[in-house]
């Protein structure tokens, strides 16, 4: 975050003049829902029973418990938290009452949803769209209910690893409904400035979505830098002294590369929602909530930049990696070239003496026999005469491996 964050989360030094009415908004639907509960023998309905039909044709499918999927409803009038309330009065005062009222379910089924569906009025198709999960980031307007969908990231350092999950936004005039797949920390930590009375940069609805985008924005930038410090790690890693250059870092590069890749999925298609929301394209939007975005959307490019900007690194290191290792592989094959060629000259060397040192074993083995009947045995001159043709054909031979090298 810059340091304009603090200013514009800041209270409003002066109050706003719609407190008298949604006050008085609030104890009038309080002493009717009191009324109503005085009611004898007029228990509550439900918000939608499961028929017979569904539960008794696919087993398991039958409506879970609402408590199992709803991790929050409360009402909230004039940045303070009414309570938390049942859906069915959520429901009464989305549409007659002042204030918001927030809705957040936790990894929901169509059944699940059906109920909150119905008493909202939520488009169909972004319903199933919210419980499918999986889906790019964007933002869908229904008539007067905005549909967006955010990828929030948690970069777990010691791992290297980018953990995506997914959270979708039904944002209506007096009412916001989450649908979150995984933990949203997010979720929570606006949830809790909301309990805390702090007042939100944007009021209402529109408020809950801008600063859940602008926390899941921070953490873009938050996994950015983190990311960043891994990537001059690796660096200095590959760029290492000659004696660690035998090292193997493409293992670790690919598999940054391939966690960088699911970053980029979570952030790049958030850019153009933002945009739309920043240049007031989308006529739901508060005239004053346009700048507020157009920060955010501003955060988001810079994250989106700097994943670009890791991703080229990356691939330009793992290029500079292989290129040291092969250079690495070209100096031990020019080495083993340099042994192999020495042992060949080593085996020239010894073969030529083994030849020279035959012909003198070849003549006196002969000689050594012993045969009475043998050339030149009775020669007074025989031994001088074998001796000179010892000595002549051993010079010769040296004067022959001499001349090829091999000596």
């Amino acid at each position: 975050m810059d340091a304009a964050t603090p200013a514009r989360r800041g209270r409003r030094d002066q109050k706003d003049p719609r407190d008298q009415v949604w006050r008085a908004l609030l104890a009038r639907t309080t002493t009717q829902l009191g009324v109503a509960l005085l009611r004898v023998g007029a228990p509550r309905r439900p918000l939608r029973a499961p028929l017979e039909s569904e539960d008794a044709a696919v087993p398991g499918s039958e409506v879970r418990p609402v408590h199992e999927v709803l991790t929050h409803c409360a009402a909230y009038l004039d940045h303070r938290r009414g309570g938390p309330v049942s859906l069915e009065t959520a429901s009464a005062l989305a549409h007659d009452g002042g204030g918001f009222v927030w809705v957040d379910l936790s990894d929901p089924s169509e059944s699940d949803i059906a109920g909150v569906a119905d008493a909202f009025g939520l488009p169909e198709l972004a319903v199933e769209d919210a419980v499918q999960a999986h889906q790019r980031p964007k933002l869908e307007v229904y008539d007067e209910v905005l549909f967006v969908v955010l990828k929030p990231v948690v970069y777990i350092d010691s791992d290297e690893v980018v953990d995506v999950t997914e959270v979708a936004l039904f944002v209506g005039l007096r009412y916001v409904v989450t649908v979150r797949h995984g933990p949203v920390p997010m979720l929570d930590q606006v949830r809790v400035e909301l309990d805390a009375e702090e007042e939100l940069p944007v009021p209402g609805p529109i408020g809950v979505l801008h600063r859940t985008a602008d926390l899941v924005v921070d953490e873009y930038e938050s996994a950015a830098v983190r990311i960043d410090e891994d990537v001059d790690e690796i660096e200095v890693q590959v760029f290492a002294d000659a004696q660690d250059s035998s090292d193997d870092h493409s293992e670790r590069i690919y598999k940054l590369k391939r966690e960088i890749a699911e970053f980029r999925r979570a952030v790049a298609p958030l850019a153009l929602p933002l945009h739309r929301l920043s240049e007031g394209t989308v006529s739901e939007l508060p005239p004053d909530a346009h700048h507020f975005f157009r920060d955010v959307h501003d955060h988001a490019l810079r994250a989106a930049e700097a994943i670009e900007t890791h991703d080229r690194l990356l691939s330009d290191v793992l290029q500079a990696d292989f290129a040291r290792l092969a250079a690495r592989q070209s100096q031990i094959a020019v080495r083993q070239n340099e042994i192999a060629m020495q042992q060949n000259q080593d085996m020239r060397r010894i073969s030529a003496w083994a030849a020279i040192g035959l012909v003198p074993t070849a003549i006196a083995g002969i000689y050594g026999m012993n045969f009475h009947f043998m050339p030149e045995l009775r020669w007074h001159y025989g031994y001088f005469a074998a001796l000179a043709v010892i000595a002549t054909t051993c010079t010769v031979l040296y004067r022959a491996f001499r001349r090829n090298g091999w000596l």
